[in-house]
């Protein structure tokens, strides 16, 4: 359905080009994963913000993570806010929880160029049910 990934492996390359809106708030994660012996997996969603700390990240079909971003021990941490149906320019909110779990998520500088990324989604009573970690690096796009 053009969500997150939907395998389970290790050591995936993968690209994620940021982009930002000329005429509005959006901020792009256009993301590309090559998992071996498969086509390319693209993955795109959208930042808005929502006031304050907190941000909603638009998937594909309109399901949004409403997530609080604060600074906490050197890392950005993204704590779990819940669930949304953008739909018409509304957020509805969908009571997903029980359902899928809540989503944490942590990014640490390593360097000006390097962070590290944990992301994670734990349901109450089966533990975690989804995540990545990785070590992504910075680099500049040449414009045409």
């Amino acid at each position: 359905m053009g969500g997150i990934p939907p395998f389970t492996t290790r050591d995936v390359p993968a690209t994620v080009r940021f982009e930002s809106d000329r005429d509005t708030p959006a901020f792009h994660f256009n993301r590309v994963f090559r998992f071996q012996g498969r086509e390319p997996y693209r993955f795109h969603s959208r930042l808005l913000p929502r006031g304050g700390n907190e941000m909603v990240e638009i998937m594909p079909f309109g399901l949004g993570w409403r997530a609080a971003y604060t600074w906490e021990n050197d890392k950005v941490v993204l704590r779990h806010k819940g669930f949304i149906l953008r739909f018409c320019s509304h957020d509805i909110p969908l009571p997903l929880e029980p359902l899928f779990g809540r989503g944490h998520a942590e990014e640490t500088a390593v360097d000006d160029d390097t962070f590290d990324m944990h992301m994670e989604i734990t349901h109450p009573r089966w533990g975690s049910t989804y995540g990545y970690a990785g070590r992504f690096t910075i680099t500049k796009m040449q414009l045409t």
